[in-house]
């Protein structure tokens, strides 16, 4: 936006002149759908909405993509909810990435953001995204950064509550909640989807199980709406193949790489000064099969330890204390899931 016309919105409130301000304002929109801001035009035009209608600027939000009156769906047998609604506040700076899955990133979101563009050539954005790899390398947090990028709230679909014990409660949760995000635009998470994803073939699961995979493939080839849809696995080994043909968009998220785990280091110690014995290189190095989750525990449990000791500095004894807990604790998992 132009610096004088900001200048003259604020001089138009100021002075209680409605219709030079709506003037401006009309302007401000014209000029963002110059820019292929289409998203952002359309909360102003919806905000103007409400001021024209006499109701107070502050009630006219980015929010009026939703409709807050619907009820959240609830699961019939227990009456949990079947999703969460939430908000962040993040941004790009917050997450920490090998370059070309960020570069992917980007893409999906840009192409959100020129959805009425790409309509004007009969062309859509990629809307169903399935992010995979091993566990704690990013993937719902990529989700909730998204979602706070594009201003769309979260939806955090409970896997907990779907799955239901009696038959065919399950699939019908399914359509209660894709009946729920067509009210508005969404990121909608499907977190550790392969509960509900597995082999339809896989002779360990019942019928069930079989119906509600054919019952979701249905259901996202069926899908219409304006949301993002992006399921997450750590298993992707045991999703359906005929699944994988519904995605738009396939992200692996593996272990980070050395450069990442000196920044992920970076980033989690800055609270405290760096001793001048602590090399991040030799940090770096020992941590060679940790995912972003391992090195966050890890520089959380040093600080705590530092902390405890009334340290005002963070010293390689207390790191290397908190990588031996960590690859510890790891060990313990491995014999678990073996």
């Amino acid at each position: 936006m132009r610096s004088e016309l900001l200048r003259q919105m604020f001089e138009a409130f100021a002075q209680g002149n409605k219709n030079r301000f709506l003037d401006i304002a009309n302007e401000v929109i014209q000029e963002e759908e110059k820019k292929h801001h289409h998203l952002l035009a359309k909360d102003l035009k919806d905000i103007l909405k409400t001021v024209s209608n006499g109701r107070s600027i502050s009630n006219g939000t980015a929010k009026s993509r939703y409709k807050d009156a619907i009820p959240i769906p609830r699961d019939t047998e227990k009456g949990f909810p079947l999703l969460e609604i939430k908000e962040f506040f993040l941004d790009w700076t917050d997450i920490i990435l090998d370059q070309e899955l960020m570069a992917a990133l980007l893409q999906i979101v840009d192409e959100v953001r020129h959805v009425e563009v790409f309509a004007s050539y009969g062309l859509q954005p990629k809307q169903k995204i399935l992010f995979c790899g091993p566990p704690g390398t990013g993937k719902t947090f990529s989700v909730q950064v998204i979602s706070a990028v594009l201003g769309y709230r979260l939806i955090h679909v409970r896997f907990d509550s779907i799955v239901s014990s009696f038959l065919g409660e399950t699939a019908a949760n399914l359509r209660k909640i894709f009946d729920f995000i067509k009210y508005g635009q969404w990121v909608v998470l499907f977190d550790e989807f392969d509960i509900i994803g597995k082999h339809r073939d896989d002779q360990h699961e019942h019928g069930e199980i079989k119906r509600v995979v054919n019952n979701f493939m249905q259901m996202l080839d069926d899908y219409v709406g304006e949301s993002l849809l992006i399921s997450t696995t750590n298993h992707h080994h045991l999703l359906d193949s005929g699944l994988w043909r519904r995605f738009d968009e396939i992200l692996f998220f593996d272990l980070p790489e050395a450069d990442q785990r000196k920044q992920l280091f970076q980033k989690y110690l800055r609270v405290f000064d760096i001793a001048k014995d602590v090399s991040l290189e030799t940090l770096t190095d020992k941590t060679e099969d940790f995912s972003a989750a391992d090195i966050a525990r890890v520089c959380q449990e040093a600080l705590k330890k530092s902390l405890l000791e009334g340290k005002k500095k963070i010293y390689l004894p207390e790191l290397e204390w908190a990588i031996k807990e960590q690859n510890r604790r790891k060990s313990v998992e491995r014999d678990h899931i073996a």
